[in-house]
């Protein structure tokens, strides 16, 4: 059994989490801290899980009894924390923050295995990537890596309420979400800077603009990303490059059909999909920000970083109605 400890436990990324490895076959959770939480039973601050454990968050540490340690901290506060505390090198990390995400001075890896499933299996410390940069690399990547669109790329996403975490804020609580809108962060957003790192990888040559659009849903989960750029190739050609690069993806889907973002919501799934307009490449990308876009995928990461198959404990079925 992967022991395992979660830092940062009580928030919405921590509860899942804790609601994946329950029902994982080959993991153990031996410790969650919250420091906010000590003491507390998990079930009471994170209801859906009553009757699944009786475990307790703690304030303590005990890194020596952990395989993996998963940081679900708030961005900025991994760097940190790590500055100020000594994990032995035989325990391996995964981040659910932004800290790491970018190559500089660390030993983390990405964490796309669509794209870098190879080093993620080597590795001792996992950077996960963030929600809207899963969901947009999976859309532009086969088409990037393919060389068959070129200039800006033009991308809107709108996403979930549990993407801006637990914390209640202006924009979070249910009187301002509930049927309404919102653009954010338009063509700044954080998530830009990771996908840049990544088409620099598969296209160092390309030199089109990445025009993003956030959108604040009306809704809890899910990501939906549309994207379009100039593309000389037929729409059946585009078709057959996405599905030969995700031929082998344990949890990504391309189709023939628009889908929609029922079809991923609850699982780790992504679907991605392609069609063509003139000269413009519609594509379209859906996910689930708590799983595929968090801590679905950083379970499949701690698979492929123990050897086991990446679909291991993360059969989940979609919601649908």
């Amino acid at each position: 059994m992967i022991k395992v400890g979660i830092m940062g436990a009580a928030g919405y990324t921590g509860g899942e989490l804790i609601r994946l490895l329950t029902n994982h076959p080959e993991a153990q959770i031996v410790f969650a801290n919250s420091g906010s939480n000590a003491g507390n039973r998990v079930a009471d601050v994170h209801e859906g899980l009553l009757g699944d454990t009786d475990l307790e968050f703690t304030s303590e540490m005990p890194f020596d009894k952990a395989d993996v340690v998963f940081f679900c901290f708030g961005h900025g506060k991994s760097e940190a924390f790590l500055a100020e505390h000594d994990i032995n090198s035989k325990v391996k990390i995964i981040d659910l923050a932004q800290d790491f995400r970018i190559v500089g001075n660390h030993d983390f890896v990405y964490g796309l295995p669509e794209t870098h499933r190879d080093i993620i299996s080597t590795a001792s410390r996992v950077a996960n990537p963030g929600c809207f940069a899963t969901a947009i690399q999976l859309a532009l990547l086969p088409a990037l890596k393919s060389g068959i669109i070129e200039g800006d790329i033009h991308i809107n996403g709108i996403t979930g309420s549990t993407g801006a975490g637990q914390k209640p804020g202006a924009t979070t609580h249910f009187s301002w979400r509930n049927d309404n809108v919102s653009v954010y962060k338009t063509f700044t957003h954080q998530h830009l800077l990771e996908i840049r790192q990544t088409v620099e990888e598969l296209h160092p040559s390309y030199e089109g603009r990445l025009l993003f659009i956030p959108q604040r849903g009306c809704f809890a989960r899910g990501i939906f990303v549309t994207a379009y750029a100039t593309c000389r190739s037929s729409e059946q050609e585009a078709r057959q490059i996405y599905d030969d690069f995700y031929a082998d993806a344990a949890f990504t889907h391309f189709v023939t059909k628009s889908p929609d973002m029922k079809q991923v919501v609850n699982t780790n799934k992504a679907v991605v999909y392609v069609e063509k307009h003139d000269d413009q490449l519609l594509m379209i990308s859906c996910i689930d920000n708590l799983l595929k876009g968090a801590v679905g995928q950083a379970v499949q990461n701690m698979n492929l970083m123990f050897g086991l198959p990446e679909t291991t404990g993360l059969n989940l079925k979609a919601s649908a109605f």
